[in-house]
């Protein structure tokens, strides 16, 4: 139940945001032969009293090392009541196709600067428990796209 109604609140605060102008374009942007765009959700689960310092992780290196190897960022959030609130982050990125996600990925799992931070992050013990992934691709229907 909770991974429907977090789809329902990301799809929902996407277009709320503003994202998808290509959306308002119609098909007729898409050029011929051009792959679709690559959504993918992530959901990281932490250690207790962990959640904290992946923040800092995302806050001070992540989210720059995304951009930095053209990991786009479409947005970040943590759920407001349960147990979940306590230990989880959910966010997503987005590639403009499945071998960009693959070279992007690749790219920032060996990066120097990043295998550093996380390292020195790791020093008082491992932050993620448990990461899940899922590709997504948007409807023809979808406001972002």
């Amino acid at each position: 139940m909770f991974r429907v109604r977090l789809l329902v609140v990301v799809a929902l605060t996407a277009a709320l945001c503003g994202l998808g102008t290509q959306a308002a374009l119609g098909d007729e942007a898409k050029a011929p032969g051009a792959t679709e765009k690559i959504f993918e959700l992530r959901i990281y689960k932490t250690y207790s009293g962990k959640l904290e310092d992946l923040h800092k992780r995302f806050r001070e290196h992540t989210c720059r090392l995304f951009k930095k190897h053209g990991i786009e960022l479409v947005g970040f959030w943590v759920p407001t009541e349960g147990e979940e609130a306590k230990d989880t982050l959910i966010y997503i990125v987005a590639f403009p196709s499945k071998e960009a996600q693959e070279k992007a990925w690749k790219a920032f799992q060996s990066d120097p600067e990043w295998i550093k931070a996380r390292d020195e992050l790791h020093r008082n013990g491992v932050i993620v428990q448990k990461v899940q992934s899922k590709n997504m691709k948007a409807v023809d229907y979808s406001p972002i796209k």
